[in-house]
């Protein structure tokens, strides 16, 4: 879909095309439309909060441009209940505290209603409605699962009542998701304040960067980058929000070309040839490789998987092999281990998706960076980054490998790591005993 030239930008259409969106309810309840799913399950939402202030000769309120009837028709599509809100700060920026009380009557609302899991909630702030993210921040109420914010204004205009500030705040709370979409070709007056919000924001933030874009690049550029960048931002969203799954994920798997993966069958995974593999087993010479990793350091870590015995078959050896084969996924996964053998966490997490799941060998299962770096971070400053790498097979996107584990107090530990990279970053990684 392109932009209609006849139309101002908000009323440009939304750059994704919701599947399925002729099965979703939507109900108007005052100045909030709830988007509900095709099931009646109870489940969590998102509270789309709009931006401001809007134009001189507005004629059509924010809850019905295409670009929020799409984000909420897409949530909605994916399972969870969305709603959008209009709320005073269209009419411009002396309706801030006004805007504020708004947005949290409409998180009351939201969370009586009795589709709406009340423990489980996110609020999404866009462009102007960016200055009301701080007050959350800063209060972080049980319920609140995470904030995201897209291309958003940090800075109080000149003569306007300031709320608490986003950039004195983020991190206030460690354990609150926050998600910023930046575009490359922001405006100068928003650019700075975000690059501050960053700097302040440090390991707090996951950040899905959109190189080309401009504010309000989810209507204006239709291109595969603002697509993606979307469909990551809802994938996050959704991740952080969603039911934990009922059991572990399911293993893609593959055939083989030469020996087999002892006791595993891994089919190809979807949209993937079976029939072109390449295996390569490594020489004698030790690599390292983020692999199953040690039991946590503390409390707060996941729970490693039971301990097994360790034999003289657990470390069985390497024999010489042919050129190693490559791809791009390869080199991506190459990259990361890299940095784990380097202990750079900072380069390590920067190869994973801000969306990105790990499941351990129990079926833990890890979603963002965030939750990556807790894991990893006892690991890396304790020096336990070491792995051999004993076979690699490579299938379209996904890096399969067998390596011997020496990062545990388990002693030499045989694991099997499945990788999957798309567009330059690991989006997921699953570990088998």
């Amino acid at each position: 879909m392109a932009l209609m030239k006849d139309l101002p930008g908000y009323l440009q259409p939304f750059v994704l095309t919701v599947e399925g969106a002729a099965d979703l309810r939507i109900e108007r309840v005052g100045d909030l439309d709830f988007y509900r799913p095709a099931s009646t399950a109870r489940t969590g939402a998102i509270l789309l909060v709009h931006g401001g202030p809007g134009p001189a000769d507005l004629e059509v309120q924010p809850r019905d441009w295409p670009v929020y009837q799409g984000y909420a028709k897409a949530i909605a599509q994916r399972g969870l209940v969305a709603v959008t809100v209009d709320h005073s700060l269209i009419r411009g920026y002396d309706q801030l505290t006004a805007a504020a009380d708004d947005v949290e009557a409409a998180v009351g609302i939201l969370r009586s209603d009795p589709q709406v899991d009340p423990g489980k909630v996110g609020l999404w702030f866009f462009s102007g409605s960016g200055l009301l993210a701080g007050e959350w921040l800063d209060s972080r109420p049980d319920w609140l699962r995470w904030i995201a914010l897209t291309y958003p204004c940090l800075a109080t205009p000149p003569g306007v009542d300031e709320l608490v500030s986003a950039a004195e705040v983020i991190g206030k709370h460690k354990d609150l998701p926050v998600l910023l979409t930046r575009v490359g070709r922001e405006r100068e007056a928003l650019a700075g304040p975000v690059a501050e919000f960053v700097s302040a924001g440090g390991a707090a933030l996951d950040i899905i960067d959109v190189p080309k874009g401009q504010h309000g690049f989810d209507m204006l550029d239709h291109t595969e980058e603002s697509r993606a960048a979307v469909t990551k931002a809802l994938d996050w969203a959704i991740a952080h929000l969603g039911e934990e799954p009922a059991g572990q994920l399911p293993i893609p798997a593959v055939t083989t070309t030469s020996d087999p993966i002892p006791a595993t069958t891994i089919p190809a995974p979807p949209r993937q040839p079976a029939t072109k593999v390449a295996v390569t087993p490594t020489p004698t010479a030790k690599t390292t490789n983020p692999r199953t990793p040690a039991a946590p350091a503390t409390p707060a870590t996941p729970a490693e998987p039971a301990s097994q015995p360790a034999t003289a078959e657990a470390a069985p050896a390497a024999a010489p092999v042919p050129q190693q084969a490559d791809s791009p996924a390869a080199r991506v996964v190459g990259r990361e281990h890299a940095a784990y053998e380097a202990h750079d966490l900072e380069a390590f997490l920067a190869l994973y998706s801000p969306t990105a799941q790990l499941q351990l060998e129990d079926g833990t299962v890890m979603r963002g960076r965030r939750s990556l770096r807790e894991y990893y971070q006892p690991r890396f400053e304790a020096g336990r980054c070491k792995t051999e790498l004993v076979q690699r097979m490579l299938v379209g996107e996904w890096v399969v490998e067998r390596s011997i584990v020496h990062d545990s107090d388990r002693g030499p530990t045989p694991t099997i790591g499945l990788y999957r990279a798309q567009d330059g970053l690991i989006v997921e990684v699953r570990f088998l005993a």
